[in-house]
C-alpha cells in the first residue's frame, strides 16, 4: 500500500509540472491574487482563466457565484484567503465525482468495456490498467475489441506481452461483438478476474457506430447478465468542451458509468473535468498522460485541484 502511495503521489508531482507550464495554461499558478481584492476586475480575471483551462461558461458562472459567498468582506483583501476560498470551491465541484472503480470479486470476469472516438488513449489506458490491477494481485486478460484501426490489434497484443497477460482477438475486420463474446467466454471458464476490452474509436455523430457499439454491450451481456460491468469512456482532456460533448453523446447511447481524462501532457488543461462534474453525474475514475505504464492514477479532487493551481 506504501508503495502505491509513493507512486500516487509522484505520478500527482508530474502532473503539476505538466500543467503548469505556462502563464497561458489558464490555472497557472495563484500567485497573482496576492494582495489583490475581490472586485469585478479581479473577478473577471479568474472568469478568464477559469474560461482558458476549459471549465466552461455555466461551470465558471457557477464556481464564481460559490467564490463570492465563500469570501467575507473581512477576507476580499487576503490573497491567501481567496486561493482558499477558490480551492475549496474546485474540490466542491470535483468530489462528489471522484468515485474509484471497486472490482467485485463475485464478477469473474469483471469486465470493463473502454469507448471513446479515435485518439482517445483506449488501447494505451487499457495497457496502463492492466498493470495497474495486476499490481493489486488480480489475473488479467484483454479482448481486441477493435478489429477496423489498422495495427489496434498489434498494439494492444504489445501491452499483454509488456505485462504478461493473454489478449483475445481475431481477425482484422471481423464483428467486435463476436471478439467481446469470446474474450469473455474465454475468461470466464479461466477464472479470469478482470477483462479489459478495446472498442473501435467512433465519431460520436455517427448514429450507425453507436449502434454497433450499443450491440457490443448487448453481446457482452449473453453470458452475465451484469456484464459490462463498468463502460468506461475514454476523454482526450486536450479537445476542451468537445470532451464535454463527447461525454453526452456516449452516455446517452451507451450508459457511460465512468470517464478516464487522458493527455493531461498533451495540452489539456484539466478544467474540462469540471465542466463535466458541473452537467453529468459520470465518476472519475483515473487520469493519465504519458505512454508508460505508471503515467496514470485513480482520480482524486484534492491532488487534482492541487496540481491545477499550484506552482
Amino acid at each position: 500500500m506504501r508503495a502505491m502511495s509513493s507512486t500516487r503521489t509522484g505520478f500527482f508531482e508530474r502532473l503539476k509540472q505538466r500543467l503548469n507550464r505556462g502563464s497561458g495554461s489558464g490555472f497557472a499558478a495563484l500567485g497573482w491574487l496576492s494582495g489583490r481584492q475581490l472586485d469585478a476586475e479581479l473577478e473577471e480575471e479568474i472568469e478568464d482563466r477559469l474560461l482558458i483551462a476549459d471549465v466552461g461558461v455555466d461551470s465558471t458562472e457557477k464556481i464564481l457565484a460559490g467564490l463570492r459567498n465563500r469570501v467575507n468582506r473581512a477576507d476580499r483583501g487576503d490573497g491567501d484567503a481567496l486561493q482558499a476560498a477558490l480551492r475549496a470551491e474546485l474540490i466542491d465541484v470535483l468530489a462528489p465525482r471522484a468515485v474509484p472503480l471497486a472490482i467485485d470479486a463475485q464478477k469473474k470476469p469483471f469486465v470493463i468495456l473502454l469507448v471513446g472516438v479515435n485518439g482517445s488513449g483506449k488501447t494505451t489506458t487499457i495497457g496502463k490498467l492492466a498493470h495497474f490491477y495486476k499490481q493489486q494481485g488480480l489475473s488479467v486478460m484483454l479482448a481486441a475489441g477493435d478489429t477496423y484501426r489498422a495495427a489496434a490489434t498489434e498494439q494492444l497484443q504489445t501491452w499483454g506481452e509488456r505485462n504478461d497477460v493473454p489478449v483475445v482477438a481475431q481477425q482484422h475486420g471481423a464483428d467486435p461483438a463476436a471478439v467481446i463474446f469470446d474474450a469473455v467466454e474465454t475468461a470466464r471458464s479461466r477464472g479470469t478476474d478482470v477483462l479489459l476490452a478495446d472498442t473501435a474509436g467512433r465519431l460520436q455523430n455517427q448514429e450507425g457506430l453507436m449502434r454497433e457499439l450499443q450491440k457490443v454491450v448487448r453481446v457482452a451481456g449473453k453470458l452475465d447478465s451484469d456484464a459490462p460491468h463498468e463502460i468506461m469512456l475514454v476523454l482526450d482532456a486536450s479537445l476542451g468542451q468537445n470532451a464535454l460533448v463527447q461525454a453526452r453523446q456516449f452516455s446517452a447511447a451507451v450508459g457511460v458509468s465512468g470517464i478516464t481524462l487522458t493527455k493531461l501532457d498533451g495540452g489539456g488543461r484539466g478544467g474540462i473535468l469540471l465542466a463535466i462534474a458541473n452537467e453529468l453525474d459520470i465518476p472519475f475514475r483515473f487520469i493519465g498522460m504519458g505512454e508508460q505504464a505508471d503515467d496514470m492514477a485513480p482520480f482524486e479532487a484534492e491532488k487534482f485541484v492541487d496540481a491545477l493551481l499550484e506552482n
